[in-house]
């Protein structure tokens, strides 16, 4: 069997493949032995059966440069790994797929968009019987048409096309027919949730999903699909360069899957990319690491023009994200984006100090805040130095304050995973349509009164004189802290220092990281630095109130130091 030999030759690492596919490969032969699952194949060689006799290629040319159009559509070990898996298991002694979900994030140039028309075509015939519905939404409808033209074509080439109701116009795209114990309906859409509420189908093709702006974009085509038990919602896609979206999201999601971080019975995860060093680095000129990412190296993927291609990518750093992002699957932060997250994650991991552990340590917190937008996110940090092993380590612990009845609106309109956070503890939702200043100074109170020693905090008082006066009334110092950017430049250096030189932890709190993976920064004359958003729909509001509080311990030390110096004078 094809599918056991791919499966058993990656785990056995005879195979050249990455850690994901490796995980997902051993995951399928963990699961032909589990008691809960039956495996059946019948589905899986239908599906395949249909795809290999029907289907052609409309376009491509071999390795060789012999043309390919015309030629059957012949599916790949890891494409066929990939159907017996999402329709291979039921659950013990029923009709019910185990597999609900199903996410496969692929590079470019691997075939994505004709193995998913196929697999379309094959599963509107397999579901014909509940009179299937299937439904390839792309974030532009020409992604989805894509898929479309290429199920339209391979009609015509069966001479099957005038036995289906094809509407192939400005209004609507779709294929339906009555196939005698069934029927079928195929529609290409633009992911638009506001034109998608009625929506009904039992197979949802989510493609291209790191274009996608929101969540809701993919979960209304999921919530299409209710009324259907042996449902499936297919996620597939590429890369991209912005870490604060929905896919980057779903991404890590499905690597704890794979982890067995997390449990999730129901989704199927096939991931290719090239591996990753703890610090996030790849060997990008090392064709080991090209073959890994691309399951089609050899087939569709030429290995000299990945080879000269990652030269470039070295020689020309302007082409090295789009090398990495595009063939080798890896995503990367925006081009504005001045910080490395990788670098912070890396260091924050070395760690693992819990707040309640953190209060008991013999460490001199100082504060900050950034409350520059109160009907918007609003953040507090605290920020101290800790000796540990040799090392000082710096620790600089954030919390987000929102607006309830602000946060469903924004979290979807500018993609801001606020209730993640607010699940995580690390954001405290507002009852009022502004975040209030008192909610801070609670917020400080309660870390002073849980053990923290907070011996200063920092703050622009020209941006909230009542937090100012409030936090003296609670008995906290309170130091003026103007925002120029050359002090800040002090702070903003610290955090990056620290975080390079794997001394940074910040509690593997994501809203500190959203933020800081939305920092654009300017260098300016003697080693200053000016920094800000990357876009307007981005914020910084975390990382710019651990800047505060960074610049008064830098300043609170060097008054120290002066003093200690003074005393200790001939």
């Amino acid at each position: 069997m094809i599918v056991m030999e791919y499966a058993q030759s990656v785990v056995a690492r005879k195979k050249l493949a990455n850690k994901e596919t490796i995980q997902s490969c051993q995951r399928f032969l963990d699961d032909l032995d589990n008691s809960e699952y039956d495996f059946r194949t019948k589905d899986a060689e239908f599906v395949i059966q249909i795809i290999e006799t029907t289907f052609v290629h409309n376009q491509g040319e071999r390795l060789d440069g012999s043309p390919l159009r015309g030629e059957p559509f012949i599916l790949e070990p890891w494409q066929k790994f990939i159907i017996y898996n999402i329709l291979g298991f039921f659950q013990k002694g029923t009709e019910i797929r185990r597999y609900k979900e199903v996410f496969i994030f692929l590079p470019r140039k691997n075939g994505k968009t004709r193995f998913v028309s196929a697999l379309s075509w094959g599963l509107a015939l397999l579901e014909r019987r509940s009179g299937s519905t299937v439904y390839i939404v792309g974030a532009a409808l020409k992604q989805a048409m894509q898929s479309f033209e290429f199920i339209k074509y391979n009609l015509a080439e069966m001479g099957e096309l005038e036995n289906f109701r094809v509407l192939d116009n400005n209004m609507e795209h779709s294929i339906s027919g009555s196939l005698g114990d069934g029927s079928l309906f195929i529609q290409a859409l633009a992911a638009n949730p506001d034109a998608q509420d009625s929506l009904n189908c039992n197979i949802g093709i989510a493609d291209e999903l790191h274009a996608y702006k929101n969540p809701k974009q993919y979960n209304i085509i999921k919530e299409a699909m209710k009324a259907y038990t042996n449902k499936l919602m297919i996620g597939i896609t590429t890369a991209g360069d912005d870490m604060n979206t929905f896919c980057y999201n779903r991404l890590k999601y499905c690597q704890k899957i794979l982890d067995k971080t997390v449990t999730d019975e129901q989704y199927f995860v096939f991931i290719a990319k090239a591996d990753e060093d703890e610090n996030g680095d790849v060997d990008y000129t090392n064709p080991i690491e090209h073959e890994k990412a691309n399951p089609n190296y050899g087939v569709t993927i030429r290995p000299e023009d990945m080879q000269n291609d990652a030269y470039q990518a070295q020689n020309d750093p302007q082409q090295r994200k789009d090398f990495l992002a595009k063939s080798l699957n890896i995503y990367t932060s925006a081009m504005r984006a001045y910080f490395n997250i990788d670098e912070f994650r890396s260091s924050d991991t070395q760690f693992d100090w819990t707040i309640e552990e953190l209060a008991k340590m013999k460490i001199d917190w100082y504060g900050g805040a950034d409350l520059s937008k109160l009907h918007d996110l609003t953040a507090a940090a605290l920020y101290g130095q800790y000796n540990h092993e040799g090392k000082s380590i710096d620790i600089v612990i954030t919390h987000a304050f929102f607006p309830v009845v602000m946060a469903h609106a924004k979290a979807e309109e500018d993609n801001i995973p606020l209730f993640g956070w607010q699940d995580d503890g690390v954001l405290t939702m507002s009852n009022t349509p502004t975040v209030h200043y008192t909610d801070i100074i609670n917020w400080f109170i309660m870390m002073r009164k849980i053990g923290f020693k907070i011996k200063e905090v920092g703050f622009d008082r020209k941006f909230g004189r009542e937090f100012f006066n409030g936090m003296k009334k609670a008995r906290f110092r309170i130091v003026d802290q103007p925002q120029y950017f050359y002090k800040k430049s002090e702070g903003f250096r610290r955090i990056e220092n620290k975080a390079k030189n794997g001394e940074l932890y910040y509690l593997h709190n994501q809203a500190f990281e959203y933020s800081v993976q939305n920092v654009h920064a300017i260098e300016k004359t003697d080693d200053m630095i000016q920094y800000e958003k990357v876009e307007d729909k981005s914020r910084i509001d975390l990382f710019d109130a651990g800047v505060f509080a960074s610049v008064r311990m830098l300043e609170a030390l060097t008054s120290q130091e002066s003093v200690s110096s003074w005393l200790n004078r001939d």
